[in-house]
């Protein structure tokens, strides 16, 4: 009854997840009585991560669709080309209301308040548990800071409704850092040596995932808001600290049988009648692959989809996929309507007519159609690896070998550290085969556009066309009229004007 009664309440929270409201007043968002047992806090822990893996797409819209990824030819109506394109005013919003993020962030809040007085029968079961929300609050700051630069901060519960309370400024970058930062040491005491994962399983956060998020944020603290080498060695001793995890081969890193892998440190859990994952939208539908072939020439018919093809690997993208030693150029199955073969990929062939990711494809099920129940990492050890070669390199230190780890893994047995081994050269040099090796490893992962804006250099300028550097303003995303008409305190993202 209580977990119905807090479903409730968090639902009501929900509403309240910006300052553009619409909703009659009402008190008590927090059950007096919730806050009392082992079993509540349980299950109000269950009810983070259902609410976390709702924004999903949104992370992953965030972090990719911006970037040179995509873009390219897609067999329906495509989804997305504004943001693809960077149309970004402040009449063209996205994600209105904080993404809703504010909403989550009333759920976290109430955990990390009310929970460290809850009574439990063993004490290190609620510290993990401390340790995963703390942990999982930092990342969903991080995500603002990217998003906006200067967001309100919001570190309690919403206890009673109080339209002026909710009313909030944008607090300053380097402060949202901060947050951030006390975010994850608050997560990593409480973790403690504790590097065990709950319930031993991947879909927690952990530990393991807290020190990801760190090594990620310094760098990000380290680059983009001038922290410089002291962050960049934070960074690194936070990444140097990872273990139990590995690269596992690749034929063994991706479907529904390998979610469990040695290789995801934290992945959102989909699972059948409950929830399925948004990478339908990347394949197609059975009467349109019914005419076409693969770029081998093999009928595509015989393909078991039912999604629909919404957004499409760039011409640049297909490019960089073109080795065949590379199990990595299996991302995507490219379409055509000749039967012919087309390897390699030749750009502005007019039989391409669009691509399937490969990746997230999913499982035939039963009843014989395709079932999106994939889990989807959002930290795996390529990310490490790849991580902490950037934190090396921006410290003047080699990274080839974390960079040479990830690309023999990728060659697996065609592999030839004379042919294929990176040999460490400038800081520039050295950067640009960073991010090459990112994006062949994290397409489809919510990972790129956030890396060439974390590169720095004016590298996100060089590489996405739908962007100018006169233009960098748009690196962070409008806030509606709305919102600003709602709430005096809310300045409009700077650049962007009135």
């Amino acid at each position: 009854m209580k977990k119905l009664k807090y479903i409730a309440i968090f639902i009501a929270a929900m509403v309240i997840s910006s300052c553009e409201l619409d909703m009659q007043p009402e008190s008590d968002l927090t059950y007096n009585g919730f806050w009392d047992s082992e079993e509540a806090a349980r299950a109000a822990h269950v009810g983070i991560y259902s609410s976390y893996r709702n924004y999903a797409y949104t992370f992953w819209q965030m972090g990719e669709l911006r970037s040179d990824i995509w873009g390219g030819n897609t067999i329906e109506s495509p989804f997305g080309i504004d943001l693809i394109q960077n149309n970004i005013s402040s009449t063209m919003v996205y994600f209105g209301n904080w993404a809703n993020f504010y909403g989550l962030l009333h759920y976290i809040n109430d955990f990390i308040k009310n929970a460290p007085n809850v009574p439990f029968q063993y004490e290190e079961d609620k510290n993990h548990m401390l340790g995963q929300v703390y942990g999982l609050r930092a990342q969903v700051y991080y995500t603002m800071l990217k998003a906006w630069g200067e967001v309100p901060v919001s570190t309690e519960p919403l206890l009673e409704v109080n339209l002026e309370e909710l009313k909030k400024p944008r607090a300053p970058k380097a402060e949202v850092m901060v947050q951030i930062k006390s975010d994850i040491e608050k997560s990593l005491e409480y973790f403690g040596d504790d590097n065990s994962m709950w319930q031993a399983k991947n879909v927690y956060w952990s530990k393991a995932a807290t020190l990801a998020l760190k090594g990620d944020v310094y760098i990000w603290s380290g680059k983009v808001l001038g922290g410089g080498n002291a962050d960049f060695t934070e960074a690194k001793n936070a990444l140097q600290q990872i273990s139990g995890f590995n690269l596992v081969d690749y034929q063994a890193l991706w479907g529904q049988d390998n979610e469990f892998n040695n290789e995801f440190i934290f992945a959102f859990d989909y699972q059948q009648d409950q929830a399925g994952n948004f990478y339908n939208s990347f394949t197609g539908r059975a009467v349109d692959f019914a005419g076409l072939y693969t770029e081998t020439g093999a009928p595509a018919g015989e393909i078991v989809v039912n999604g629909a093809s919404r957004f499409g690997p760039s011409d640049k993208t297909l490019l960089l996929l073109n080795d065949q030693q590379d199990q990595r150029n299996n991302t995507f199955v490219r379409l055509y309507d000749d039967g012919e073969n087309h390897i390699p990929f030749e750009p502005e062939e007019q039989s391409y007519k669009g691509s399937l990711l490969n990746k997230f494809l999913g499982i035939i099920g039963d009843d014989g159609s395709r079932k999106n129940y994939n889990n989807i990492p959002m930290y795996r050890y390529a990310d490490v690896l790849l991580l902490l070669a950037e934190a090396k390199n921006n410290l003047g230190e080699d990274p080839s070998d974390e960079i040479n780890q990830v690309r023999a893994r990728a060659y697996g047995e065609n592999y030839d550290a004379n042919v294929h081994g990176y040999i460490n050269g400038t800081q520039s040099q050295n950067r640009i085969a960073i991010l090459d090796e990112r994006y062949k490893e994290f397409i489809g992962e919510g990972k790129r556009w956030w890396d060439l804006v974390r590169a720095g250099e004016g590298i996100v300028f060089d590489e996405i066309a739908f962007l100018d550097a006169s233009e960098a303003y748009k690196i962070y995303y409008s806030i509606s009229e709305s919102m600003l008409a709602n709430d005096p305190e809310l300045e409009q993202t700077e650049g962007y004007g009135q």
